[in-house]
């Protein structure tokens, strides 16, 4: 499956500027756990990297960090994995075992993000498709036993 059809489209962004506090409230009143670091929070910008709600406690509260203070574009996870829209799920799949990431940043032709894709996306999505597979393999045993009645 291509990502254009997987990833989520409303993906929240802020600048590299915006102080942690300020990303927290985003989160909170958009019930996300991360944002997408982008060059223009005005635009659909460039990514610049991801930051999370964990890195919100980790980082910034478990060192006794400002968070009105301290800025994204500090905290930020670089560089940025990101991922075409264009590409396969499979890709994606790959390059996240390999880098170790949970969640990328899906871009357009011009690089400008479009969405985003996380590992719980990519379970739902195979979830989904393994009960299918098992309603398959049900009704085929429910159509022998009537077959062979």
């Amino acid at each position: 499956m291509l990502l254009k059809d997987a990833c989520t489209a409303n993906v929240v962004c802020c600048g590299p500027q915006s102080t942690v506090l300020q990303a927290a409230i985003l989160m909170r009143h958009r019930h996300v756990g991360d944002l997408v670091v982008v060059d223009d929070p005005d635009n659909e910008g460039i990514p610049l990297g991801v930051v999370t709600d964990r890195d919100i406690v980790v980082e910034v509260l478990g060192n006794g960090l400002d968070p009105a203070k301290t800025t994204v574009g500090s905290l930020m996870r670089t560089p940025v994995v990101i991922a075409q829209e264009s590409e396969d799920t499979t890709q994606v799949i790959e390059r996240m075992h390999a880098l170790g990431v949970r969640r990328l940043p899906v871009v357009a032709n011009e690089g400008e993000v479009v969405g985003i894709i996380t590992l719980n996306d990519l379970l739902r999505l195979f979830v989904a498709d393994a009960n299918s597979l098992l309603g398959i393999m049900s009704k085929g045993q429910i159509n022998e036993q009537r077959s062979r009645r």
